[in-house]
């Protein structure tokens, strides 16, 4: 039996144009991940989003749903993600009770997904278990699932399945198969260039920047986005900061600048300030190669020691 609404096979096309503009005057940089998404999953495409935590792959996803009106039903990827997790499952009491009827089937992501014609999301796609995976196969190609004791249930047409994954992390994940490789597009969501993030970082401290001397703000901005930027340059670590270390290396600094009483980014207390702030927001963020003989704190000196004081020398840092 259909327990959803069947449909005509077709996969309906869900508006592009017009809808690019609207988002994109919401966002800072990505217009061009932002076309390839929109023309793939407005033609019914499924998609898997490659790219380092922090880089808008779900600020893009939300943007596009939330145009369209259309719900995301968000997953994580991990090794408790089972086929019975994904798919639904019989409520136990009710089947003592009432035997296996399609009311006392509760609904797993999946297929609360289908029915609402939402976007299922998983993150850390990877990070799932390869027979939870091939799960999807069949919803993905044909945009119906059979689900023993439940009958068969069809997607609405605006369904789609998104999943994302770190390229840096391959530490418990799961090979994707060729099966699943060959339902999905893909679409690598990479760093954002300097001025990119050096926008979103004034954009998103703005509201509680508390320092008030004139420059001072753009400069600290544009040194936290420097130093993390650098992280991911620096030949003993195997993944860097995002944008978001950057936003708390500023919030940090500038509330200890404030605290401290620096006025002005040639005080000497400004770069042991931004220092302090590195350690505070990127220590954890940073992950090392695993020959480096050194600790995040001893990485994060070098990075800092280079931008304030290669240019004079290092005899120039402060005590």
């Amino acid at each position: 039996m259909k327990t959803a609404a069947s449909h005509d096979g077709t996969r309906s096309q869900l508006p592009a144009t017009g809808v690019r503009e609207r988002i994109a005057g919401r966002l800072v940089g990505r217009r061009r991940e932002l076309e390839l998404l929109l023309a793939a999953v407005s033609t019914g495409r499924n998609v898997l989003l490659v790219g380092p935590p922090g880089t808008s792959k779900t600020t893009l996803l939300r943007a596009i749903t939330g145009e369209w009106g259309v719900p995301i039903v968000l997953v994580e990827g991990n090794a408790d993600l089972t086929p019975s997790k994904l798919v639904g499952h019989h409520s136990p009491s009710r089947v003592l009770a009432d035997d296996y009827t399609p009311e006392n089937f509760v609904d797993g992501p999946l297929l609360r997904a289908m029915r609402e014609g939402g976007f299922l999301y998983i993150e850390e796609f990877n990070r799932a278990p390869e027979d939870t995976l091939n799960t999807l196969l069949t919803a993905m190609a044909d945009r119906e699932i059979t689900v023993p004791r439940l009958g068969t249930v069809a997607a609405l047409p605006s369904f789609r399945v998104i999943g994302s994954m770190n390229p840096y992390d391959n530490v418990g994940t799961t090979r994707l198969s060729s099966s699943v490789h060959d339902r999905m597009c893909r679409l690598v969501v990479d760093y954002q260039d300097r001025h990119a993030e050096l926008e979103i970082v004034a954009l998103r401290t703005s509201p509680t920047q508390k320092l008030q001397v004139a420059g001072l703000a753009r400069r600290l901005v544009g040194d936290a986005v420097a130093v993390t930027r650098a992280t991911r340059e620096h030949p003993d670590i195997h993944q860097g900061s995002s944008v978001r270390g950057a936003i708390d290396v500023t919030l940090v600094a500038g509330e200890l600048l404030e605290v401290r009483g620096i006025a002005a980014a040639a005080d000497r207390g400004y770069a042991d300030a931004v220092f302090d702030a590195m350690v505070v927001a990127l220590s954890g963020r940073i992950h090392l190669e695993e020959l480096a003989d050194s600790e995040p704190e001893d990485v994060l000196r070098s990075i800092w020691r280079s931008h304030f004081f290669a240019a004079t020398g290092p005899e120039a840092e402060p005590g």
